[in-house]
């Protein structure tokens, strides 16, 4: 089956090919020729993740899926949230997010979080949506150089690493981006 991931990050292309192995063709945005900033108004995970696949479906008439992903911090109000990307200004630059989450956080003893992700999926018009959380705590500084976005200060509850410091395997085994794409596969797998 072939089937769009409506995103530009490499990073998560590798990661979800790797846990959907072959039994499905990923194709991205640049596959399809979608050159367009998808769009990403609507405030909140879900709502983004269902606007950006419903956008591609309208526009490319291609079965596809977007994620969207946010970190959670308790003692942030849930912030960065929606934002996480962008949380310092700037769009991706992940260790400007990261000084700006730790300068947030000077003082807080409380530094638990989620990491929280949400697909949907538009398939023959019909949208279905699977969320994947996993719930951890903020360091006081990076750990780790694999990975990506906050992974170097993210500790996963139960484990002695950050994602960052995790073999990519065993980060797919536990992530809230995988557990989201598990919930996809199966539903998927049940279509077929």
């Amino acid at each position: 089956m072939k089937l769009c991931f409506a995103t530009r990050n490499t990073n998560k292309i590798k990661e979800i090919k790797a846990k959907l192995g072959d039994a499905f063709e990923i194709v991205s945005l640049e596959d399809i020729q979608c050159q367009e900033e998808l769009p990403e108004t609507t405030g909140t995970i879900e709502g983004n993740s269902a606007q950006k696949a419903q956008f591609v479906w309208e526009h490319y008439n291609i079965n596809c899926f977007a994620d969207d992903s946010g970190l959670e911090v308790t003692a942030l109000a849930g912030a960065p949230g929606v934002d996480s990307a962008m949380y310092a200004g700037v769009h991706g630059d992940s260790e400007a997010n990261i000084q700006l989450l730790l300068k947030n956080l000077q003082g807080i003893s409380q530094r638990e979080a989620q990491f929280k992700t949400v697909i949907t999926l538009v398939l023959n018009g019909k949208t279905h949506q699977f969320e994947g959380t996993i719930a951890g705590s903020i360091l006081e500084e990076k750990k780790g150089s694999e990975g990506f976005g906050y992974d170097p200060v993210f500790l996963p509850k139960g484990y002695p690493q950050t994602f960052a410091e995790m073999p990519l395997e065993e980060k797919n085994k536990i992530s809230h981006r995988s557990l989201a794409t598990e919930k996809l596969i199966q539903y998927l797998q049940s279509t077929l």
